[in-house]
C-alpha cells in the first residue's frame, strides 16, 4: 500500500513537501500528528487526523500520536479568532488519558517495528527554562518568518490582536518535531492544511539547528457540502466519548448527511476499498432514497468507534422512533441512554409522588405536561384513536396511569400522532 497514493484517491491529500513520497517510498518511516488536550475526548473533526495516521501504519510507516500537554498550556491560534483559556496541568493529564484510550482503539501499539507510539510534549519541556528556549530555540528563527505566517497574519490584522504566547506556539510546535526528529527518528509531522505553516517551522528548525532534513504533508479540512462547519450537531460538538455523545446521536450523525457529503465522507472515514466505495455509490445513486452510503458509512465509524453492541443499539433505537420496535427495548437501555436517545424530543418532568397515586391520561397529557393545550383537545385526540403511551393507544381519556406503566420506573413515552413523541419524566 502507497500511503500518498491512498491519500491522494480517498480525496485527502492537501500539501506535500517535495521529497516527501520519495521518502516513504524507500522503506518504513515514522512521522506524527499532534492532538489537542482541550477535552478528555476527542471529537470527529479530529476523525480525519486519526484516519491519516491508520492508513499511515498500514502502509508499513510507524505513526506517533503526540499529545500536546505543554502546547495546551499555550494554544495554537491557527485558525481561531480569539485566544484559548489556558488548560492546569491536572486537567490536561486527565484529558491526556482520555484521549490515548481512544487512539487505541484505532491504532495498533503492538505490532511490531511500527507499533504505534504515544508522546506528550509535556515531558520535555516541564525542566525547559524561559531562558534556554529562546536562547536554544528563539534564536534560530526570525520574527520577520514567524510574522510571515497566515496564522499570524490574520490574528495580527484582526481586532483581537495576539498575545506572545500565541506568537511564540509555532516555536513550541517547532521544536516537537525537532525533539521527535533527534530522539525518534521522526521524519514527517502531518496535520491538517491549516498546519502547515507550523509544520514547516519544525522543518526550518531542524534544518537550521540540527543541519539536517525533515518533511511534511497535510490534509484537507474537512467541510460540509453547504458551508456549515463539520462536526457540530444543534447540542455541539459530536464526541468520540460516549457519555459526551450517545452511540445513537453519533449514529445519527452520520446517518443523516447529505448524499454529496456522505460520498466524500465514506471515502475519508471508513477504511473500505476503492471497488467498494464505488459499488456502494452505484447502488446508492440507483435508489438514493435507501441511504446506501450513509447506512454503510455510519455503521463502520459507529462499530469502530463504539463497537457492535453499541451499533446494534443504535440501530434498535432509530426503528424504535421511526419504526415499529416495541417500547419493551428501552427497557434495555440505562436511564442515560433513555435521556440521550430523547434528547430534543420535549420532556416533561412529573413529582413521583403526585403520579404514583394515579392520574387519569387527559390530567397526565394536559395538567401535568403540556403535550396539549387543553384536556379538550387531548380528549377529542384521544377519541380519535391518534394518542398512544408507551406506543400502546390510549383508549379512554378516563384511564389511569401510575407506576405499573412506567419504563425503568422512571419514564413514560408518550405519542400524538405517528411522529411527536414526548417523554415524561416521573422522579
Amino acid at each position: 500500500m502507497n500511503f500518498v497514493e491512498e491519500l491522494r484517491w480517498r480525496g485527502i491529500l492537501h500539501d506535500i513537501m517535495p521529497g516527501t513520497e520519495d521518502l516513504l517510498n524507500k522503506g518504513m518511516v515514522s512521522g506524527y500528528i499532534g492532538f489537542d488536550p482541550t477535552s478528555d475526548s476527542l471529537h470527529v473533526g479530529s476523525l480525519a487526523q486519526i484516519m491519516t495516521l491508520i492508513h499511515f501504519q498500514r502502509a508499513g510507516h510507524k505513526p506517533f500520536a503526540l499529545v500536546g500537554g505543554a502546547t495546551g498550556m499555550v494554544g495554537d491560534p491557527s485558525g481561531k479568532s480569539a485566544e484559548r483559556n489556558l488548560l492546569s496541568e491536572d486537567v490536561l493529564q486527565k484529558n491526556q488519558a482520555g484521549i490515548k484510550g481512544q487512539l487505541e482503539k484505532f491504532l495498533n501499539f503492538d505490532c511490531g517495528a511500527n507499533s504505534a507510539e504515544m508522546v506528550n510534549n509535556y515531558d520535555w519541556f516541564k525542566d525547559f527554562t524561559f531562558l534556554d528556549f529562546i536562547r536554544d530555540v528563539g534564536k534560530h528563527i526570525t520574527v520577520n518568518y514567524m510574522m510571515a505566517k497566515d496564522s499570524v497574519k490574520n490574528r495580527i490584522s484582526g481586532d483581537t490582536g495576539m498575545s506572545f504566547t500565541e506568537f511564540s506556539y509555532q516555536l513550541v510546535q517547532g521544536y516537537d518535531f525537532y525533539y521527535l526528529w533527534k530522539n525518534k527518528n521522526c521524519m514527517l509531522q502531518m496535520g491538517g492544511s491549516d498546519q502547515w505553516g507550523n509544520i514547516v517551522t519544525g522543518t526550518e528548525f531542524i534544518r537550521r539547528k540540527g543541519a539536517g532534513e525533515a518533511f511534511a504533508l497535510t490534509t484537507q479540512l474537512i467541510k460540509k457540502s453547504d458551508g456549515t462547519k463539520f462536526g457540530k450537531s444543534e447540542g455541539g460538538n459530536i464526541w468520540l466519548d460516549a457519555e459526551k455523545t450517545s452511540p445513537y446521536q453519533f449514529y445519527q450523525f452520520w446517518l443523516n448527511a447529505s448524499d454529496e457529503d456522505a460520498k466524500s465522507y465514506v471515502r475519508i472515514f471508513t477504511l473500505f476499498d476503492q471497488s467498494t466505495i464505488e459499488a456502494l455509490e452505484t447502488e446508492h445513486f440507483a435508489a438514493p432514497h435507501l441511504r446506501a452510503l450513509q447506512k454503510a458509512l455510519a455503521k463502520d465509524i459507529t462499530v469502530r468507534v463504539h463497537g457492535e453492541t453499541e451499533y446494534e443499539k443504535a440501530i434498535k433505537s432509530s426503528e424504535f422512533l421511526f419504526g415499529n420496535t416495541g417500547i419493551e427495548f428501552l427497557n434495555e437501555l440505562s436511564n442515560k441512554e433513555v435521556l440521550a436517545l430523547f434528547n430534543g424530543v420535549p420532556n416533561f418532568t412529573i413529582n413521583k409522588e403526585e403520579y404514583s397515586a394515579g392520574v387519569n391520561v387527559a390530567d397526565l397529557l394536559a395538567v401535568k405536561t403540556t403535550v396539549f393545550s387543553s384536556k379538550g383537545e387531548a380528549k377529542k385526540m384521544i377519541q380519535s384513536g391518534g394518542v398512544a403511551i408507551n406506543k400502546v393507544k390510549v383508549a379512554t381519556a378516563d384511564d389511569i396511569f401510575n407506576d405499573a406503566q412506567l419504563i425503568n420506573n422512571k419514564f413514560l413515552v408518550a405519542q400524538k400522532g405517528k411522529k411527536n413523541y414526548f417523554l415524561i419524566v416521573i422522579e
